[in-house]
């Protein structure tokens, strides 16, 4: 039993123990993890270098990294200069926007009390979750120590992901080697698919909040646009809390204005998830609504707003060894990975 399937054993020892690393050691897991998130978003670029330039891979890869460094510096001086503002004066104005919301309620005096509590629960996860993923993104790049390891990570499994993978490989039977690497190729390639898609939702439900925003002369598109953002790394709950939060304030503009934005954010939200989620990620991730809503309530009890972010890759990684594992049991000559 133990030689039959020593492969899959050791498989799933040692995934279990890599995910263990991220609720043991969070902040270790968290950096390796953004690190593997750059090398999948700039590995694309490095493969265009090589190929067309004819570069040395190190080489690519150093350029690949520094224009991503001068594209996010430049985005944070950009944000800082348009959106600062914006958020400040937001923050400033929450006490007096939440004043005035609550006397737009009590004007129904049987609902008064309901949607009190309400506001008050809704304020409080909302404003705790979005302090909690800007606290989270912003202590990634302004630790200094944490950023040059993120960094050089990033570089070296940009330079030698390729070898890293063939070693990993060459750790196991001679057998089983294209297995593991065909195993470690799914995995990064359901991230890669993974983390483009949700950067380009991302972007598209942020450009559309602002749109909205703008053109109706609501007060903070940029605010409310950063938020929605933020909120479609954490599917499902994200949305939820951002466009909860969204109609809530425009309530303290009119009732009518509120009914629309409401409207709006739940168009919005059937066409993410009917169609723009569907076109980008397709059902390559193969996970169902539920699954990932179970996964990230797991991941924010374990993890906090960190724990949100990496329920989905996790779940995707999970997904796979526990196939791969699978196959090997029932199916020993014929190993494949939907």
């Amino acid at each position: 039993m133990w030689n039959q399937h020593k492969t899959s054993i050791i498989l799933a020892i040692t995934f279990i123990v890599i995910l263990s690393t991220f609720w043991l050691l969070p902040q270790l897991g968290f950096i390796v993890f953004i690190a593997i998130l750059i090398d999948l978003l700039l590995r694309p670029l490095v493969r265009r270098l090589q190929t067309f330039r004819c570069m040395p891979r190190g080489l690519a890869a150093a350029i690949s990294l520094i224009f991503f460094i001068l594209l996010i510096s430049s985005l944070l001086a950009l944000l800082s200069t348009t959106l600062a503002t914006s958020l400040q004066k937001f923050a400033l104005d929450l006490p007096r926007l939440t004043e005035a919301l609550r006397g737009a309620l009590s004007s129904v005096s049987f609902l008064s009390t309901q949607l009190d509590e309400l506001w008050q629960e809704l304020a409080t996860i909302s404003i705790t979750a979005l302090r909690s993923s800007i606290d989270t993104l912003v202590s990634i790049f302004t630790k200094i120590f944490d950023t040059v390891i993120i960094l050089f990570t990033s570089f070296y499994l940009l330079k030698d992901g390729k070898q890293i993978q063939l070693w990993i490989s060459g750790l196991f039977p001679d057998k089983d080697r294209r297995r593991v690497f065909r195993l470690l190729t799914h995995i990064l390639r359901s991230l890669h698919v993974y983390i483009y898609s949700q950067l380009i939702i991302c972007f598209i439900m942020g450009f559309i909040v602002f749109c909205y925003f703008s053109y109706r002369d609501l007060p903070y598109p940029s605010v409310f646009a950063v938020i929605s953002g933020i909120s479609e790394f954490i599917p499902v709950i994200g949305p939820t809390i951002a466009s909860a939060f969204g109609t809530a304030l425009t309530a303290t503009v009119s009732p009518w204005v509120a009914a629309q934005t409401m409207c709006f954010y739940i168009i919005i939200t059937q066409l993410n998830h009917n169609i723009i989620y569907p076109t980008l990620i397709g059902r390559s991730l193969h996970l169902h609504p539920i699954a990932i809503l179970i996964g990230i309530l797991l991941g924010g009890c374990l993890l906090d707003a960190p724990g949100m972010f990496l329920a989905v890759p996790v779940m995707v990684i999970v997904r796979l060894v526990i196939i791969d594992v699978y196959h090997d049991g029932k199916q020993p000559q014929t190993r494949k990975i939907p």
